[in-house]
């Protein structure tokens, strides 16, 4: 296929406003999926994007369609909206040309979508711009074409149309594509270079990269290596995506594809290296935000996590891992995540593909601690933060919040509870964009749900990891019967520390199985007790056998027995079960 006759390009659009339904009306207008196989969201392969109805993973895909006589090799990759997988928006972006900014009629342009659009111009991509959900005939269409054509910069007229759904405008949509997106280059030189943007792994193909070629080109049985890690490799096959693997003679400059490189160590292919002889400039490194201990369920399933957990970076880099243990719990990772859902998902990953059954610790953010040496040193739990610290300074982010004008109060209502600074808002069309900065610790608690419980469901968010800033912040540990419990330690704003101590007591209470003596659960903050419940001691009647007679009887006894007691507690060291995290780690 001559170069001039390749497209390369991308869906990007906010969560829910219809790529992976207007990807399915692409498949069937260029008859790359027979209608008796097509289905909803053909290119959402994961049974969690089905289950949860968003793109999780990007998804490639090749098309042929014949314009104007001449036959168009298209290449189109599917992108996520959420913000937790910008990553891999990212990604695709440095494998095509173009993209395709999708606006749904009814919503308008939201926050995901204006970062979405920062970045793929950063990227240096030709944008086409494109109305969704027409069918539903909205009245504010006429508003929303005029935003998209002030956000891309172009004419209204230049907007298309289309539905979905319908495949009304979709055809018109594929001809500006190739009218529109330039065809790609090859660089001067004979060398070879194809861009690893993607992977995943097979039990006889080995390790499969996704590329993008940019220069010379691949073949099954050419000796070749990954420049970055220096590994020499003998391709096993090349194909393409349509969309499941299809074999290929060779892979050409300009194509899109995959490379089996029958590597078995998952380890050893980074996305981002480049396989050939020359490098092409890789990604940046994503910095994980949120940090999760995982613990197999059953002890014995370490290795098997380990496996499952290198099999999951093939395709999502973005995930940090490093050894951990608990004493509880045993060996185990503690993982690094872009964001909330970002971790969620992960976890049901882990169950659903992989059947391993997981214990996680709370979430939590990296944090900047000044010693008392007045050293500052990284710390991402909270059982590594010593008590004589002098500063912590905690991660910050830049939010964006799109809403109607008639929730603006109430979403600003929420500036004091999550702790946002420097709030600024801006009118953008109909709406209102609410700029703010706000820790990333109250981002990752539940600030998604609440927003959508003001704005009815309305607003949209996206949001971009800042500096770090001094917080005033503690560390409470948890002690049972005087013995402290390493896991459960956590960092909380000063403010509102004791509510959560207490919450967490009351929790502790409920699921600690009683002993033969008394537990006290203390909540402590350096050596200040802020929260307490006591457990009772298991009764038994030790006087029962007892009948008539002097009262001293058992008065004796009881003395007895609470002596007993004393020395049980004396000697007790208070075990908390796997069992027991696993209530306490469950979402509030």
């Amino acid at each position: 296929m001559s170069l001039k006759n390749i497209r390369n390009f991308c869906i990007l659009a906010h969560i829910d406003h219809g790529k992976s339904t207007l990807a399915d009306r692409f498949l069937e207008i260029t008859g790359t999926i027979e209608a008796r196989q097509m289905k909803a969201q053909f290119l959402d392969s994961l049974e969690l994007e089905r289950e949860r109805g968003i793109t999780i993973k990007m998804a490639p895909v090749r098309m042929n369609y014949v314009f104007n006589g001449e036959n168009y090799l298209l290449n189109l990759i599917d992108t996520p909206g959420h913000p937790d997988f910008a990553y891999e928006v990212s990604r695709a972006f440095r494998a095509v040309e173009g993209g395709i900014l999708l606006v749904d009629a009814t919503q308008g342009i939201q926050a995901q979508t204006l970062a979405h659009f920062e970045v793929a111009k950063k990227s240096g991509l030709r944008i086409i711009g494109v109305v969704n959900k027409i069918d539903l005939n909205p009245l504010q269409i006429t508003s929303v074409i005029e935003e998209t054509a002030e956000l891309i910069g172009c004419n209204p007229e230049e907007i298309y149309k289309v539905s979905g759904k319908t495949g009304q405008g979709v055809e018109e949509l594929l001809r500006a594509v190739i009218e529109n997106i330039p065809a790609p280059k090859e660089s001067e030189g004979k060398f070879t270079s194809a861009l690893v943007f993607d992977s995943l792994y097979d039990d006889h193909k080995g390790v499969i990269a996704n590329v993008r070629v940019f220069n010379g080109e691949f073949f099954g049985g050419m000796n070749t290596r990954l420049i970055a890690t220096g590994e020499k490799i003998k391709i096993k096959e090349v194909g393409y995506f349509s969309p499941a693997l299809k074999t290929a003679l060779k892979l050409t400059v300009g194509e899109i594809g995959y490379i089996a490189t029958g590597i078995k160590d998952p380890g050893k292919l980074q996305i981002g290296d480049t396989i050939g002889d020359k490098a092409f400039s890789g990604y940046e490194e994503p910095r994980p935000r949120v940090f999760v201990s995982f613990f197999p369920e059953d002890g014995s399933e370490y290795e098997e996590l380990k496996k499952s957990f290198q099999k999951l970076r093939l395709n999502d880099p973005a995930i940090k891992l490093e050894p951990d243990s608990n004493e509880v719990l045993g060996r185990g990772f503690k993982a690094g995540f872009l964001g909330k859902l970002h971790f969620e998902i992960t976890s049901q990953r882990l169950e659903k593909e992989f059947n391993v059954e997981t214990i996680n610790s709370f979430p939590s953010v990296s944090y900047k601690v000044k010693t008392s040496k007045g050293d500052f040193i990284i710390i991402d739990s909270p059982k590594d933060l010593s008590n004589d610290f002098m500063e912590i300074w905690e991660p910050m982010i830049d939010i964006e919040i799109l809403i109607a004008p008639a929730y603006l109060g109430s979403v600003l209502k929420l500036s004091e509870p999550f702790r946002m600074k420097n709030v600024r808002t801006k009118t953008i069309g109909e709406r209102v964009l609410i700029s703010a900065k706000m820790p990333l610790m109250e981002l990752i608690s539940d600030f998604d749900d609440q927003l959508k419980s003001v704005s009815h469901g309305f607003a949209s968010f996206s949001y971009s990891v800042a500096d770090y800033q001094k917080g005033d912040l503690v560390k409470i540990d948890v002690l049972v019967a005087k013995n402290p419990v390493i896991g459960l330690s956590r960092i909380f704003p000063k403010s509102n520390s004791e509510y959560e101590a207490r919450k967490m007591a009351k929790k502790l209470k409920e699921f600690l199985p009683h002993q033969q003596f008394e537990q006290a659960i203390q909540i402590v903050v350096g050596t200040r007790v802020i929260a307490r419940e006591t457990m009772p001691a298991l009764r038994k009647d030790v006087t029962g056998y007892l009948y008539g007679g002097d009262r001293t009887r058992k008065m004796k006894l009881w003395k007895k027995q609470k002596a007993g007691k004393k020395k049980l507690l004396n000697m007790a060291r208070v075990a908390v079960s796997a069992k027991v995290f696993k209530e306490l780690l469950k979402k509030e």
